[in-house]
């Protein structure tokens, strides 16, 4: 096993021609949220979010993907990060309704 159990990259990329990315989506406040969540669930030595460039899945945006599992979700609001925090990353239990 690894150094974490687990390794979450949120894709903020921003771009600038009006094409579609996931920063438009409050992707950097839902990042800054999952981070706070998993240090106050005191995960952060088991549980690394990180902030990934363009994923190269911006139609579907915006996204995050959990490693080893290499589990590909999007989401709509804090309701939907804290459903995957609490399910996959602390039950191991994919959220099927936000995968991708």
């Amino acid at each position: 096993m690894g150094y974490f159990e687990k390794h979450v990259f949120f894709c903020l990329n921003q771009r600038t021609q009006g094409e579609a990315c996931c920063n438009d989506h409050d992707a950097t406040a839902m990042r800054g949220h999952a981070k706070d969540r998993i240090k106050a669930l005191g995960l952060d030595g088991k549980i690394r979010i990180n902030t990934a460039g363009c994923l190269g899945r911006c139609s579907e945006g915006p996204v995050l993907v959990v490693y080893p599992e290499e589990t590909w979700y999007t989401y709509v609001d804090i309701e939907d990060i804290d459903e995957i925090i609490d399910s996959h990353l602390v039950g191991n239990k994919v959220v099927e309704r936000l995968k991708i």
